[in-house]
C-alpha cells in the first residue's frame, strides 16, 4: 500500500538544534528508505536539502496558531495520515489519522522551569492531541511513563521510538588521549541544563586542574538564563561561551574534549548525551529521566542536585585517562545501536499502522 502522508517539517529550518535536528535527520532516513509513499512536508520555508521525487514541499505561510489549522485543511485534501512534529495542535484540524510526536513532559513539572510560553500552549494542547491522535510517538521510555502517568488514556496509543545521533557529526579527529582537555556542556542555557551546579561543581576542582581543563559551553541563550549566565560568568578565563557551533564543530568539540558533561534535571530523551557518545567522549550525566536509558552502561552518572557528587566524578574522571579510554571505546560501541534508520522505520510503522487501508490519494 502506497500512502500519502503529510509532515510538520517546519523545523527543519526553523530551528537549529532540538526539534529541528530530530526532522532534519528524519527527514534523510526517510528519504534513504525505499518505501514508495508520498511525503508532502508542510513548512513556512523550505528545507534546502535535496530530497528525491517521493518528497513534495507545501509552504503554508500563516503565523501560529492559524498555520496549524490551514495545514490542517489541506492535509484533510491531500493525505491519508498526517504526523505532527512539532505541534500537539494541528491534530485538533485533521480529520485524516494523525500521530503526534512526544518530546517530554517538561512542561508539566514545575521544578524543571520551563519556558512559560511552552507551559500553556503544552498543558493545553497535549490533551487534545490524546483524544485526537490515532498514536503517539514518545522519543524514550522515560517520555512514555511520564505521559501515561498523567494521561492514562494515551496508553493504547504510545509507542517508544528512541532517537538517533547525527551523522553530520561523524568523522571528527580522534585524538591522542594526551591532546583532549576540556569540559564540554552543550544545550540552550536555561535551568533544566542545572549548569550553575555544573559550575560550582567545576570550581571545586584543584585550579591546575581548571587551567588544563576549561569549561566550554555551546548553545543559544534560552529562558531564565540570569542565574546561569552569572555563574559561568564568574569562572572567567578558564570558561569559554561558544554560543550556537554547527555541527562540524559540535563534532570536533565532542571529539576533543576530556570529558562532556551534561547534568541535566531532566530529558525527553538527552540527544547530546548519545551525540558525544557517538565521538568516543567520556560522558558524565544525570542518573534520572531518560538519560540512563541513553547512556546505558557506557556513562558515568550523578545526583544532578548534588554539586559534591557531581565534583567527586568529574575529578575522578579528569584523572584517570585510562578510565575515560574504556568509556570512550564503550560509547562508541552503545550510539551504534541506535541509527536514524531505525527511527524512520518505527515511525513508518505507526503511519501505516493508523493509515486507512486502501490506495492512496492521487
Amino acid at each position: 500500500m502506497t500512502l500519502t502522508i503529510g509532515v510538520d517539517a517546519r523545523a527543519a529550518t526553523e530551528e537549529p538544534a532540538g526539534r529541528g535536528r530530530v526532522v532534519r535527520e528524519l527527514l534523510r532516513a526517510l528519504a534513504a528508505r525505499g518505501e514508495p509513499h508520498r511525503w508532502l512536508l508542510y513548512a513556512r520555508e523550505r528545507w534546502d536539502e535535496p530530497l528525491d521525487e517521493r518528497f513534495t514541499w507545501r509552504r503554508v505561510g500563516a503565523p501560529d496558531p492559524w498555520w496549524h489549522l490551514g495545514t490542517a485543511l489541506r492535509a484533510n485534501d491531500a493525505c491519508d495520515v498526517f504526523l505532527s512534529t512539532n505541534s500537539y495542535l494541528t491534530p485538533a484540524g485533521l480529520l485524516v489519522p494523525s500521530a503526534a510526536v512526544v518530546y517530554d513532559m517538561v512542561a508539566f513539572d514545575p521544578e524543571l522551569r520551563p519556558r512559560q510560553e511552552s507551559v500553556w500552549i503544552e498543558r493545553l494542547t497535549l490533551p487534545v492531541a490524546v483524544r485526537r491522535t490515532a498514536a503517539l510517538i514518545a522519543i524514550s521510555e522515560a517520555t512514555a511513563r511520564e505521559l501515561v502517568a498523567r494521561f492514562p488514556a494515551a496508553e493504547p496509543k504510545v509507542t517508544v521510538t528512541p532517537l538517533a545521533a547525527s551523522p553530520l557529526a561523524a568523522g571528527a579527529p580522534d585524538l591522542p588521549a594526551a591532546e583532549r582537555a576540556g569540559v564540554l556542556a552543550v544545550g540552550t542555557l536555561e535551568p533544566r541544563k542545572n549548569l550553575p551546579r555544573l559550575v560550582a561543581a567545576y570550581a571545586r576542582l584543584p585550579m591546575a586542574v581548571q587551567r588544563n581543563h576549561p569549561l566550554l559551553v555551546t548553545g543559544k541563550i534560552g529562558w531564565e538564563a540570569g542565574e546561569t549566565l552569572a555563574s559561568l560568568e564568574s569562572l572567567g578565563d578558564r570558561c569559554h561561551l561558544l554560543g550556537y557551533v554547527p555541527d562540524a564543530e559540535l563534532a570536533g568539540l565532542y571529539g576533543s574534549c576530556a570529558v562532556f558533561a551534561y547534568p541535566s534535571l531532566g530529558e525527553g530523551f538527552g540527544l547530546p548525551v548519545l551525540e558525544a557518545m557517538a565521538q568516543g567522549a567520556a560522558v558524565l550525566t544525570s542518573d534520572r529521566s531518560s538519560l540512563p536509558e541513553v547512556g546505558g552502561d557506557a556513562a558515568a552518572y550523578v545526583d544532578p542536585t548534588d554539586v559534591g557528587a557531581i565534583a567527586g566524578e568529574l575529578a575522578a574522571l579528569l584523572g584517570d585517562v585510562a578510565r575515560r579510554e574504556a568509556m570512550r571505546e564503550r560509547a562508541r560501541r552503545h550510539a551504534r545501536k541506535l541509527s536514524w534508520d531505525r527511527t524512520a522505520a518505527g515511525i513508518v510503522g505507526v503511519l501505516e499502522h493508523v493509515a486507512p487501508h486502501g490506495s492512496s490519494r492521487s
